[in-house]
């Protein structure tokens, strides 16, 4: 069976996992086989995916897999949480289910129900329709639960005894499903706290106490530049610098406890390496690219009480964006 490599960025122990290896007897092959994610050739990995492939191998190999840890991932919108599990996913070959948990969400929707069907001669036929977790479970898979912390009471009653020492589903039909040793499951949330997540709120400390949570901070300095230099290598550094040092003067302001300096619109990963590299394409011609790209690709994103902190940092940090054509 195929092997993949997990670098540790210490520089040392680095680890080995098996690649998924879907049988095609299986019922649900054709599905199943979509689900797996394709590699992000622009992904770069900042040491989560080597501590989640720690938590998997020592899982198999020291624990035989009868202890129960689940990893829950928290941080800040656009810090790439969902990404780095399915990057994983993808990297071992694994179908991937990603499971928002919204407010909207129900016990059903996740297990499943009974469905009534025609029966071809006029009448009715009931069956069992699974739901979306029920269907990952049945086969090898790594589930991602995501936004934990915005699931209902009964969805979260529902996981219980799956995410415990029982490691089982119990479904309303009677059929009992038992979390596979080929099966991982995963979670998101962002922070609990005052800012705009709405929807969110405290973990039930029961729930809570099913996982280990993790937090993801928004990317630093050396971080950002090592996704600019492998996303776009041809961007000139006059660029990078500023943009880099716009995004950690903004997020650190959304993250400090100084009142008066205090924001509620972090600039998330989306906007740094997405959004603002589009505008500076589509503005590239312009006497100033990368201001046309702050007013029409940014500040649209931007709490209006935010709007003149973004102003003060835009002309603290940058004031005149490079008077060259950018290279994408």
């Amino acid at each position: 069976m195929a092997e993949q490599i997990f670098k540790n960025p210490g520089g040392k122990d680095d680890i080995k996992l098996n690649e998924c290896k879907l049988s095609k007897s299986i019922p649900d092959y054709e599905s199943r086989s979509e689900r797996i994610p394709e590699l992000d050739k622009n992904y770069v990995d900042f040491g989560i995916q080597y501590k989640l492939a720690q938590i998997i191998k020592s899982k198999e190999d020291t624990f035989k897999n009868e202890i129960p840890i689940h990893i829950a991932l928290k941080g800040h919108m656009g810090t790439g949480k969902d990404h780095d599990i399915e990057q994983l996913a993808a990297k071992l070959n694994y179908p991937y289910y990603r499971i928002p948990l919204s407010g909207e969400v129900r016990d059903v929707t996740l297990l499943g129900s009974v469905q009534l069907y025609g029966d071809g001669v006029g009448g009715t036929d009931s069956k069992w329709q699974d739901g979306e977790l029920t269907r990952a479970l049945r086969g090898p898979s790594i589930i991602n639960l995501s936004e934990l912390n915005a699931a209902g009471p009964e969805v979260l009653f529902a996981l219980h005894s799956l995410l415990d020492r029982h490691k089982k589903l119990e479904l309303p039909n009677g059929e009992v499903i038992e979390l596979r040793t080929d099966s991982y499951i995963f979670g998101t949330m962002n922070p609990t706290s005052l800012r705009d997540y709405a929807g969110t709120q405290t973990l039930n400390k029961a729930f809570a106490d099913r996982w280990v949570i993790w937090d993801k901070p928004f990317p630093n300095k050396e971080q950002l530049e090592s996704i600019f230099k492998k996303r776009y290598p041809k961007l000139q550094k006059e660029f990078t610098d500023l943009i880099i040092k716009l995004a950690i003067e903004i997020n650190n302001s959304f993250l400090s406890d100084d009142i008066s300096i205090n924001i509620e619109t972090p600039m998330s990963l989306r906007t740094v390496v997405e959004r603002i590299p589009v505008g500076l394409d589509l503005y590239k011609n312009a006497s100033d690219p990368l201001h046309e790209t702050w007013k029409n690709m940014v500040l649209p994103h931007v709490n209006p009480e935010d709007l003149d902190h973004y102003s003060t940092l835009w002309n603290t940090v940058v004031r005149n964006g490079p008077n060259i054509k950018p290279s994408l």
